[in-house]
């Protein structure tokens, strides 16, 4: 279960315990919002990109868009998301469950200014009904990140 996945994983950073799970669906923002009581922004969306072959994830607020001219500027490539069907193939957990924690090897995690704007926020956790509550340094921390980036509209 992609969800015990990612608690042992969490484990290694002492977070696995912050790792709430829910009785409705946290599979889109909007559900997540409700689920958690909290602002829409404060959920950390995980998005499925892929760069020619290379799977890879960028976390934004939850509110966010993608501005595809930052992400051009950003990539050097125009922005193309990961078909639905082949996400967990090539990032490791189905959609609406999709974290930067536990995932495949080789998938490269960005983490957008968006973001920062939050003292908590709250990724999936693995599956459809979970999330996990981060400060923005356990989230650095954890994810394994490569780098901090621009690439969403307005903040």
């Amino acid at each position: 279960m992609a969800i015990e996945k990612v608690r042992e994983y969490l484990k290694r950073y002492d977070l696995d315990k912050k790792i709430i799970e829910l009785e409705s669906s946290s599979a889109t923002v909007s559900e997540a919002a409700m689920a958690l009581n909290t602002e829409e922004g404060q959920i950390a969306k995980t998005l499925s990109f892929r760069i020619d072959a290379d799977p890879i994830l960028i976390v934004t607020k939850g509110d966010a868009k993608i501005d595809n001219k930052k992400y051009k500027e950003t990539f050097h490539h125009k922005a193309s998301m990961i078909p639905y069907d082949e996400v967990e193939s090539l990032i490791g957990h189905a959609p609406g469950g999709v974290c930067p924690f536990a995932i495949n090897e080789g998938v490269k995690v960005y983490l957008d200014e968006s973001l920062k704007q939050y003292e908590k926020i709250f990724p999936a956790a693995g599956n459809s009904n979970s999330a996990v509550e981060l400060t923005i340094e356990e989230l650095e921390r954890s994810s394994n990140y490569t780098s901090w980036i621009d690439v969403t509209k307005g903040q």
